[in-house]
Formats: C-alpha cells, structure tokens, sequence
C-alpha cells in the first residue's frame, strides 16, 4: 500500500496527522484499523458467501474479468494460439531494441577514443600514511 513513499513522506503523514488530530490521534487510527478489519471480514464473507451458493472453490482474484476469463473460458491451447503472433511481434520489437542499444554503445565507444588524450596521463601513488601512537 505504501510501497511509492519513502521514509521521509511516511514521517511527514505522520507528522500532519499528529497536527490535524492532537491527542485524538490514537483514537482515530483505532478507528481506522477497525474500520479496515470490518472490510477485510465484509469481502470474506462476501467470498464465502459466493462460494457457498455457486458450489465452487472462488478466490477473491479469480473475479477479476482476465482472470475469469482465462479460468473459465479459454484453454490452454486456445490461450496460446491468441498469443503466438503477438509473441513474433514482442520477439522483434526486442531485436530491435538491442540493435538500437549496440549501436549506441559503438556511438559512445567511438566518442570516448575520440575525446581521449594523445598524451598518457601520469598519476602519482598515494603516499602511505603512518600513525605516530607513541606521541601524546
């Protein structure tokens, strides 16, 4: 649920929430976590209920229209079939990609040999550092 906020923006909620609320805060976010527990129970029920009167094993993701779809209508054969061309046409779009992709680190190799110096550079090694542990 929080997964595209940071740290920062977590602490930042936090802090309007402790502004907007005060001392109710507490009682606010208990009324929040009952409120949420009163969904989850909801859509169980619901789940149950669904799978009481239809007689079959339904999972809350097995609703969703793809899945049901996928599930209930079409086989595996069938499923294949409908994504044979697109996956050629995926297949050339990613050819495609790693030629463009080769071909622009050739660009950049062929830019570094032509920005690099004639002359070679010369660098000097770091001078070893010792600590004097006697002196106080």
């Amino acid at each position: 649920m929080f997964e595209n906020l940071n740290w920062w923006e977590i602490g930042a909620l936090l802090l309007l929430a402790l502004l907007i609320f005060g001392e109710r805060l507490p009682k606010v976010i208990g009324d929040g976590m009952r409120m949420l527990r009163g969904l989850r129970a909801m859509a169980q029920n619901a789940t149950s209920d669904l799978n009481r009167e239809l007689g079959t094993d339904l999972q809350l993701q097995d609703l969703h229209p793809k899945a049901f779809i996928r599930k209930h209508l079409i086989s595996e054969d069938e499923e294949a079939a409908i994504r044979k061309p697109l996956q050629g046409l995926l297949e050339d779009v990613k050819s495609d990609l790693n030629g463009v992709k080769t071909d622009l680190t050739e660009v950049a190799d062929a830019a570094d040999i032509k920005k690099a110096p004639s002359a070679p550079i010369v660098t000097s090694e770091p001078k070893a550092r010792t600590l004097d542990l006697d002196a106080t």
